[in-house]
C-alpha cells in the first residue's frame, strides 16, 4: 500500500508562463528538505482564447515528474475557482496553497509546515511585513484588512490574503468555500472564525513582482470591496 501523502503544495500557475519552471523546481527542492511524501498539483486553468501557454509547460515538468499533478481546464472562475479545484484534487494530510509568480517566498513553506506540524493549530499562514510591490499595492492591501477586521469582527487575522496558507485536510473538508474569485482567502479565514479553528500567523517579505504586470487592477479591486460588503450584509 502507498503511503498516505503528508504535504499537498497547490502551486497557482495562472499566466506564470516560462517562469513557473524556475518556481517549481525551487519549491520542490525546499519541500523536499521538509519531507519526502508530499505531492505538488499545479493549478494551470486558462481563459480560453487567450495566449496563455502556461499549460504547455506544467505539462512538460509534469511528464518528467510524478510527484506533479496538473490541474488545467478552460476557467469557470478566476483565482478563488482554482484554489478550491486544487484544493478539492490535493489527497495531502495538510494543504498548502502558494502562488506561483514568485513573491511569497517558497522558504515560508518550511515555517508555515513546521507550525502546523505540532498539531496545535488548523491553519498556519503568513502575514506581510515588508512589501516590494509599491505604494499603491501597500495601500489597497492595508486598506482591505482594515474594512475586513471592521466588518468582520472576532477573526484577528493580520493580512487575510496572504500566502502562503497549510490548513490540515480535515480542516478544509468541513470549510464551506463558494468563491470563485479574489474572495476566497477572506472566506477561508471566515470560515475558521465560524467553525471555532485555530491558527496562527508568522510574518515574512512580500517580493517585487517580475516578468508581468500584476492582476490586482481597479476591476479586482471594485470585487474586493463588493465582496467584503455582500458576504457581510447580503446574508
Amino acid at each position: 500500500m502507498p503511503e498516505q501523502v503528508e504535504l499537498s503544495v497547490i502551486i497557482l500557475c495562472y499566466r506564470s508562463g516560462e517562469t513557473v519552471v524556475d518556481f517549481v523546481n525551487k519549491a520542490e527542492k525546499h519541500i523536499q528538505s521538509l519531507t519526502k511524501n508530499y505531492e505538488l498539483v499545479l493549478v494551470a486553468n486558462y481563459v480560453e482564447g487567450s495566449d496563455d501557454r502556461t499549460r504547455d509547460h506544467v505539462y512538460k515538468i509534469a511528464e518528467a515528474n510524478p510527484k506533479c499533478k496538473v490541474l488545467c481546464k478552460p476557467k469557470q472562475g478566476m483565482m478563488g475557482w482554482d484554489m478550491r479545484s486544487g484544493m478539492d484534487a490535493a489527497t495531502g494530510t495538510y494543504i498548502c496553497v502558494i502562488d506561483g509568480d514568485g513573491q511569497f517566498p517558497v522558504e515560508s513553506i518550511s515555517s508555515c509546515f513546521e507550525e502546523i506540524r505540532t498539531g496545535k493549530y488548523d491553519l498556519v499562514k503568513t502575514y506581510r511585513t515588508k512589501r516590494g510591490d509599491g505604494i499603491y499595492r501597500r495601500i489597497i492591501s492595508k486598506t482591505y484588512n482594515i474594512l475586513f477586521s471592521i466588518l468582520f469582527s472576532g477573526i484577528g487575522s493580520k493580512d487575510a490574503n496572504s500566502k502562503p496558507k497549510i490548513l490540515k485536510k480535515t480542516a478544509y473538508e468541513k470549510m464551506k468555500l463558494r468563491s470563485d474569485d479574489w474572495f476566497i482567502d477572506a472566506e477561508i479565514m471566515l470560515n475558521v472564525r465560524d467553525l471555532g479553528m485555530s491558527f496562527y500567523e508568522i510574518p515574512i517579505e512580500f517580493y517585487e513582482l517580475e516578468g508581468r504586470t500584476s492582476f490586482v487592477k481597479a476591476p479586482a479591486i471594485v470585487e474586493f470591496m463588493k465582496n467584503l460588503f455582500q458576504y457581510r450584509f447580503g446574508k
